[in-house]
């Protein structure tokens, strides 16, 4: 009787084991992934001179203001207040331009990056690779840290970017 019962025991602590699989995580900086597997293609090349310009631009237009700015407290210190206020107004309107023109380029270079990153191929060689990891590796999801903004910290042993480009990198005769 004694043995039944503890076999009974073991039968539901072993069911109760087995019914309680942990959930494991990784993450994935995608836009990086990217750039490292395919940094030598002609549209990424582009993306990045383009970004490079908007970023010259921005520079430049950022020293305007700032000269604008110096020249308009030299006015209000000499006390010639019709000068401080056409510098104050063209700070104003400047600043406000370099805003816009910001917000437009930041937006069509976001556009520009996400086209890049779902070309058909690419995504197809990515999901098979991380497919691949997680399976591998035991886990149950993997989330794209920089498309899922309600991450706010990671551990960095979850974080399955390297090995992703190195699969990839390997797979297609890189390395």
């Amino acid at each position: 009787m004694f043995k039944c019962i503890l076999f009974f025991i073991l039968i539901n602590a072993s069911g109760l084991l087995y019914g309680q699989q942990l959930t494991r995580f990784a993450v994935v900086d995608m836009p990086r992934v990217y750039t490292a597997f395919f940094r030598d293609s002609r549209a990424v090349r582009e993306f990045e001179d383009r970004s490079a310009r908007v970023q010259t631009e921005v520079d430049r237009r950022t020293r305007e203001i700032n000269e604008l700015r110096a020249r308009h407290s030299e006015a209000v210190l000499q006390g010639n207040q019709s000068e401080a206020n056409r510098l104050e107004a063209d700070v104003y309107r400047r600043s406000e331009a370099l805003r816009d023109y910001f917000q437009t380029q930041t937006t069509m270079l976001e556009d520009q990056r996400r086209r890049l990153m779902q070309s058909g191929s690419f995504l197809d060689q990515v999901y098979d690779e991380i497919r691949f990891i997680a399976e591998s590796e035991g886990f149950s999801i993997v989330i794209d840290l920089k498309a899922n903004t309600g991450i706010i910290w990671h551990s960095p042993t979850v974080d399955i970017t390297d090995r992703l480009i190195q699969n990839l990198q390997t797979r297609s005769g890189r390395r």
